[in-house]
Parts: C-alpha cells; sequence; structure tokens
C-alpha cells in the first residue's frame, strides 16, 4: 500500500514538471537542445529577411532568464555572444538585398509579409535619425527588419552601415538576454513566467498595432483632414 502510495505521489510530480515551462526549456527538459538553435534562426530571420511579426524581444528577454538558470538551456555566455552575431548577420543580408534588389523591390506590391507601409515607415525612421537608425531600430519591431534594406536601397555606403550594424546587434542582442538574465534572479519573475511572456510579447506588438490603427485611419480619410459635419443652418 506505501509502495502504492508512493508511486502516485512521484507521478504526480513527474506530471507537474513536465507541465512546468521552467523544466521544458531547461537543458534536461524535451525541448532543451533545440532553444539556442530557434532563437538564433529566429533573430537571423526577423534582422534580414523581411519577415518582421517573430518575437524578438519576448525571445531574447525569455532566452536569458532561462539560461540564466541552474539547468539552462545553454550557458549564458555563449547566448550573449551569439545571439549579436545572428542580428548582425542577418542585418548585412537586408542590407545586400536592398542594394542588389532596389529597383524590383521599390516595384513590388504588398505581399503577406511584406508591405509598403513598413518600409516607408522606416525611410521616415532614416530621414530623421539618419544612420543612428540602423542603432534604435533594433528596439523597434517591423522597423528593425526594414532598416537594413532600406540602408541597401538608399545607398548607404557599407563602411559607414557596418560599424552602426555591429553597435545595434551587440546593444540589442545582449541587452536584452542580460536584461532577462539580470531579472530572472528575482523569484516573482520566475514564478510569474508566463505571465511575464505573454506581457513582453504584447508590448512587443504594440508598436506594430498602433501602425495597423493608423493605416486604417489613412484609408478612411486619405486627406488627413478632420472632417466636421454641421448641421444645416435653418432658412431665416
Amino acid at each position: 500500500m506505501n509502495f502504492l502510495l508512493a508511486d502516485s505521489v512521484h507521478q504526480m510530480a513527474l506530471g507537474g514538471s513536465l507541465m512546468d515551462p521552467m523544466h521544458l526549456l531547461s537543458a534536461s527538459g524535451p525541448f532543451g537542445a533545440f532553444i539556442l538553435p530557434a532563437m538564433l534562426a529566429i533573430v537571423f530571420i526577423e534582422s534580414g529577411l523581411l519577415f518582421p511579426l517573430l518575437p524578438g524581444d519576448s525571445l531574447l528577454f525569455t532566452g536569458g532568464l532561462l539560461a540564466n538558470q541552474p539547468d539552462g538551456f545553454a550557458p549564458l555566455w555563449l547566448v550573449l555572444v551569439l545571439v549579436p552575431i545572428a542580428a548582425i548577420l542577418g542585418d548585412q543580408v537586408g542590407y545586400w538585398l536592398g542594394k542588389k534588389f532596389h529597383p524590383y523591390l521599390e516595384k513590388r506590391p504588398d505581399g503577406r509579409i511584406f508591405k509598403r507601409a513598413y518600409l516607408l515607415r522606416t525611410e521616415q525612421f532614416f530621414e530623421k535619425y539618419g544612420p543612428m537608425t540602423i542603432i534604435l531600430c533594433r528596439f523597434v519591431p517591423i522597423v528593425r527588419t526594414y532598416a537594413p534594406l532600406v540602408a541597401g536601397m538608399a545607398g548607404m555606403r557599407y563602411r559607414t552601415f557596418l560599424p552602426f550594424n555591429i553597435i545595434g546587434g551587440i546593444l540589442w542582442g545582449s541587452g536584452v538576454v542580460a536584461l532577462g538574465a539580470l531579472l530572472g534572479q528575482f523569484d516573482f519573475v520566475r514564478n510569474n513566467i508566463e505571465p511575464i511572456f505573454l506581457l513582453i510579447v504584447f508590448i512587443s506588438v504594440i508598436p506594430a498595432l498602433i501602425g495597423v490603427a493608423r493605416s486604417l485611419v489613412a484609408k478612411r480619410n486619405p486627406s488627413g483632414k478632420v472632417i466636421v459635419e454641421t448641421e444645416p443652418q435653418a432658412a431665416a
């Protein structure tokens, strides 16, 4: 009887660990071996392959948090080194695509991934901030995907683009990972990883939601003027 009771308790404990995201994404969990390659692939794709809807910020924050746990999926120092490299290489590809296919991209219609509105928004960033956009855009979803593309299309010199790309990749890649690792030391963060992750995802997509709302408003009122309806005056 005692043996059966102990076995039941063991199974319940095992089931609880299998449902624990900290276990699932740890080095000993079923997905631990895939986390770092997946992170690097997503960062690379979001940085330069015109796929702007990937969870870059939330992914890096959560990755830093998980890597800094006792059973982390990878050494934290390795994540801090490889993520910026993936981000820098992704921007290199984006810059090359913009430089190589400039005429085609200028005439390309909207698709499921490529949106001219994203391109125009990034061009506005360049007009306002110049080469610093390559650094600043790292922290702005969607814009960070199109910034290297616009830099290549605009003919920015490679020797100008490269240092800004490296600085931006390090600040964003290592910075967000380090922030997740730092905050992950607090029990409150570890015990509430799921709602915190969802909150980060929500914050990450706020700029995209604002952009969609502005596009809808612009379509309804292309002139950009406020239309005020007045009641007809009564005949004297």
